[in-house]
């Protein structure tokens, strides 16, 4: 069936002012000024109401922690003290609470506008070691795409690393369940739905030996690596206190240093190492709402893109967010960046979609997803500016960012609907706040 997404109120795409025309999973034609679609369609979706744009890319995440938002025992707390006061609450995740933690934050990325989500889950305490089983199962019910991060913690306190036994793994468990769920999961493939990647947590969590193997699984099995790095100088100094460089050169040192990897936050790189990141294809996902929360720092976006690197943006978790919704990171991107630069000029609106879309794409190594164009995969994020804050706006993509645009009217992913109407299909979402909200108690 050829579906035409006729005649948007605004798109972000060259020469698709007339839409587009999709065929099954792919958009297969841009309809220009003046033009009709060059073959018959079967059906017509009037987008006349709409902005549309690419489906947003999220490349980083926690799921888990939409059941600690807001939580007194870390508020106001910076990077360190906020994981020391929060791991002995997170060590009492079960497989429930887990599965509706990850609903949860699924349902709001994709009311966001979001279609592929990467969540970075690297928590397993005793009962939980199927949890990346249950965020394949869970986005497969959602019908989103997903990055899987296989995460993982084996230096605990005792160890010299930052978080307590009860919420690591030996580097054999870990390694032999990072090679079970490629075998079942991972799908290299172009248009794929799932994703696994490897993701050791952080410098102040796991071994050398763990990052090693990891990289080598990752050849072998054609994922991508993503971890922590260069988010506060507690980690800087705690690099160079424990392994005598700092991050950067760890990164090298463990033979990370290379397109297939992804960092999280990249905030305290110097000029010289965004341009060492830049030359090796390194790609950083900006999380600026998080950063902001925990005051972390400011991530260097345009030395990074100028030197070459895949730039991002992520949530980052929903207890350091403490939200789901990449549509609201993209306008703090743009805050965020032009206080950084001390310029207006310095970060555009587009700047900050394009990041969200096709920069983030490129974090996950994906170029048929990110962009509208002939023979990419059919995610579309629309937007309506029906509600009082749009009212006077002139130019629609500048309004969904400077206006504070927050929830999709429609999301397709692979050319099928998945929110219609502002609401997510075949969901009781006044249910899954019911129930989210008891697991919630647990956390307390």
């Amino acid at each position: 069936m050829r579906l035409w997404i006729r005649d948007p109120l605004a798109i972000l795409a060259e020469g698709a002012a007339r839409g587009l025309v999709i065929e099954g999973s792919r958009i297969v034609e841009l309809v220009g000024r003046g033009r009709e679609p060059e073959g018959k369609v079967d059906a017509v979706f009037d987008a006349s109401r709409h902005v549309v744009l690419p489906g947003l890319v999220n490349t980083h995440h926690h799921f888990y922690q939409t059941l600690t938002r807001a939580h007194p025992a870390a508020i106001d707390k910076e990077l360190f003290p906020w994981l020391e006061a929060l791991y002995p609450i997170w060590s009492r995740l079960d497989p429930d609470s887990f599965r509706l933690a990850v609903r949860v934050a699924l349902t709001e990325l994709l009311l966001s506008g979001v279609t592929t989500a990467a969540d970075h889950h690297y928590l397993f305490p005793r009962g939980l070691e199927q949890a990346i089983d249950i965020e394949v199962e869970e986005a497969r019910k959602l019908g989103i795409r997903m990055t899987v991060s296989r995460g993982s913690m084996n230096l605990s306190r005792k160890d010299g690393g930052l978080p307590p036994d009860s919420v690591v793994q030996d580097e054999d468990t870990i390694l032999a369940d990072c090679e079970r769920v490629l075998a079942r999961y991972h799908d290299p493939a172009e248009g794929a739905l799932i994703q696994i990647a490897l993701a050791p947590c952080s410098p102040f969590s796991v071994t050398k030996r763990l990052m090693r193997e990891s990289a080598g699984l990752a050849e072998r099995f054609r994922c991508r690596l993503h971890t922590h790095l260069a988010e506060t100088r507690d980690e800087d100094a705690y690099c160079v206190r424990t392994y005598g460089c700092r991050p950067i050169q760890l990164l090298e040192e463990v033979g990370w240093l290379g397109p297939s990897t992804w960092l999280a936050h990249g905030i305290h790189f110097t000029p010289e190492e965004c341009r060492t990141l830049g030359r090796h294809g390194v790609g950083v996902c900006h999380c600026p709402t998080s950063n902001a929360v925990l005051a972390s720092g400011f991530c260097r976006t345009r030395e990074l893109e100028a030197a070459g690197a895949p730039l991002g943006l992520g949530v980052d978790g929903s207890a350091s967010n403490d939200s789901s919704n990449l549509m609201e990171g993209v306008r703090h991107a743009l805050m965020v960046n032009r206080l950084h630069y001390g310029s207006a000029a310095a970060v555009t609106h587009l700047d900050a979609l394009r990041w969200a879309t096709a920069g983030s794409a490129r974090c996950l190594g994906r170029d048929d997803i990110g962009t509208l164009a002939p023979g990419k995969e059919a995610d579309l994020a629309l937007f309506t500016l029906d509600e009082l804050r749009f009212s006077g706006g002139h130019d629609p993509l500048a309004a969904l960012v400077l206006c504070g645009a927050h929830r999709a009217d429609r999301v397709m992913v692979a050319g099928e609907w998945r929110v219609e109407d502002g609401m997510p299909l075949d969901l009781d979402v006044t249910e899954l706040r019911r129930l989210h909200g008891a697991a919630a108690q647990r956390f307390a």
